[in-house]
């Protein structure tokens, strides 16, 4: 049985650069605790855009240039790249099918017990990721580290928090 921590756009520009937070950078610290400590493989997303975001539809919604390919925003911070042992996982969208491909694969092989989740923001990505993974594996144990995660806004993070919790996905350490 295997255990798999997903760090979700752990990203410069989600923590200190374009649309950086103070609750952001807040958790960083605890991210970096629960991937040093995780018992099992620890995968980590990337949020990638072209130079042509702004026409896209979420260029459109939310019009502020991030995690442009190749620059320094794109780059995973830091502090938590000593834990990146694979090539993350470049995403365009707020959800990953090739996550939840990956997963199901990792499963064939050995089977997955459970699916851990920290990162940025809860309220976007690590909510559609959470759910791709149920989606992907029902049966494996889904859980959320409240504690190493930071939304939005601190409102749209308790929502998101509670929202997984109704699909059966596993809550920790409530901040």
């Amino acid at each position: 049985m295997q255990k798999i921590l997903v760090v979700v756009d752990m990203q410069n520009d989600f923590i200190t650069g374009a649309l950086g937070t103070p609750e952001a950078r807040a958790i960083v610290p605890a991210a970096v605790k629960r991937a040093r400590e995780f018992p099992g493989r620890v995968l980590f997303t990337r949020d990638t855009h072209g130079e042509d975001y702004l026409d896209t539809q979420e260029g459109k919604n939310l019009p502020v240039p991030h995690c442009i390919l190749g620059t320094d925003g794109w780059q995973i911070c830091p502090e938590l790249l000593p834990y990146c042992r694979e090539e993350p996982i470049d995403k365009e969208t707020f959800g990953s099918r090739k996550l939840g491909e990956l997963l199901a694969a990792a499963d064939r092989e050995e089977k997955v017990e459970e699916i851990a989740f920290i990162g940025v923001c809860t309220d976007i990505c690590v909510i559609s990721n959470a759910m791709i993974a149920k989606a992907f594996l029902p049966e494996a144990k889904i859980t959320v580290d409240a504690r190493a995660c930071a939304g939005v806004t601190k409102e749209s993070h308790r929502l998101a928090l509670e929202a997984m919790r109704t699909c059966q996905i596993r809550i920790e350490g409530e901040v």
